[in-house]
């Protein structure tokens, strides 16, 4: 089957009103690599969000899951992530992660839970700039598995290389990786 744009892509890149135009990579970025995503033990926080706010909602959710690492005394082993489940033209269900290598001594209750990040063939790019300019990025995928004629998973997710709670929003870098079937 031909790869059809994802519903969960479709609302990324309908979610911006900004034209969409292809992002060219800076020097060194990866842009449609194949990776292999091991699994990591995650701490995540789940929650909806509606596209005109999606960086804020995004960006809380991580202030509490890193929150409650510190109330634990647990330090991140990775970058902060957020794997998006589904996804329409006017929001998304979503996952703020961390990841960690130790043990909590307190699992976690309520709204944050413990669980795997996903696992399994992807395809890695990099993004550049502010959360809003991101429509670029996704059209970009979406040219780049249509032109490999790749069949994605209806899931993908964002990887913080830059801290979204003290980067300048126009310093980000984000690391997008596709899931393949």
């Amino acid at each position: 089957m031909r790869h059809a744009l994802p519903t969960i892509l479709l609302g990324i890149v309908l979610a911006f009103s900004a034209p969409a135009l292809a992002q060219q990579p800076a020097p060194g970025d990866v842009f449609g690599a194949e990776v292999t995503l091991a699994p990591k033990t995650i701490v995540s926080l789940s929650g909806t969000g509606k596209w005109d706010s999606a960086f804020e909602t995004i960006l809380d959710a991580l202030k509490i899951v890193h929150a409650f690492l510190e109330r634990e005394g647990v330090k991140p082993d990775g970058n902060a992530m957020v794997i998006y489940t589904t996804a329409d033209d006017t929001g998304f269900q979503f996952e703020a992660a961390l990841p960690i290598a130790q043990t909590l001594r307190n699992p976690p209750k309520g709204d944050i839970t413990m669980g795997t990040s996903p696992e399994g063939k992807a395809y890695k790019f990099t993004h550049r700039g502010s959360y809003d300019g991101m429509d670029n990025t996704y059209e970009a995928i979406t040219n780049f598995l249509d032109q490999k004629n790749l069949d994605s998973k209806d899931q993908f997710i964002e990887e913080y290389v830059t801290d979204p709670r003290n980067t300048p929003e126009d310093k980000l870098v984000i690391n997008v990786y596709v899931p393949i079937r």
